[in-house]
């Protein structure tokens, strides 16, 4: 269990599933829901306001769709954990959100239970991922020109440490306690090793590392 409740805010244009949610979440002491959006405008102005610690977005949106807002929360250095929850499981929305910097990707289908163990996770700092998507998300990046190990990506000592703490599921802070460092020159270790493996996200370099057997 986490130290504090993670202050959520639920952005998705559908008010029923909205509703289904927050009482998904409402009796957990992980969770305190802060906000609800019905739009990404909406959702973009009160992440601005209520300063959330996790947000769930739902992906097709009338208006701004969910990766639009994602870029925009993303560049704004929002510090937000930042879940993906759509009904989508095409391999062009999983990668789109991942490579803007979704901290993770589940989909509506999933049952309850299973749902909130994996909310639980992205509150813990973990990054989530339906399971039956992450063969989805490897098949995917076979297809793309990747360093074939650390070595050839040119990874320093302390971004291999790194690396291999992020598949381990770690949260920059948690790194940065394991490693005696400040977290935000975890962040900047974050963004130069995704950058030398040209990944996008770390929800990629998690899968990246586990499918060379890495960390």
């Amino acid at each position: 269990m986490i130290d504090t409740p993670q202050r959520l805010l639920i952005i998705d244009d559908h008010p029923l599933f909205r509703k289904g949610v927050l009482q998904l979440v409402k009796p957990e002491p992980e969770f305190e829901v802060v906000g609800e959006a019905s739009s990404g405008v909406e959702g973009l102005e009160l992440t601005q306001s209520l300063r959330p610690d996790m947000i769930l977005l739902d992906l097709n949106m009338r208006g701004m769709d969910g990766v639009e807002v994602l870029k925009v929360i993303k560049s704004s250095g929002c510090d937000a954990r930042v879940v993906m929850l759509t009904v989508s499981d095409q391999a062009e929305d999983l990668v789109a959100a991942l490579r803007a910097g979704a901290d993770g990707y589940l989909l509506k289908e999933t049952e309850p239970e299973a749902l909130l163990v994996k909310l639980k996770e992205a509150a813990a700092g973990q990054m989530t991922l339906s399971d039956r998507l992450a063969g989805l998300l490897v098949r995917s990046m076979r297809q793309d020109t990747r360093p074939r190990d650390p070595d050839e990506a040119g990874l320093t000592d302390q971004e291999r440490r790194i690396l291999g703490l992020i598949a381990a599921g770690r949260s920059n802070k948690l790194i940065g306690r394991e490693l005696d460092i400040a977290e935000s020159t975890v962040k900047v270790h974050v963004k130069h090793l995704l950058r030398k493996l040209g990944l996008r996200s770390r929800v990629e370099a998690a899968v990246w590392a586990v499918e060379k057997k890495y960390g």
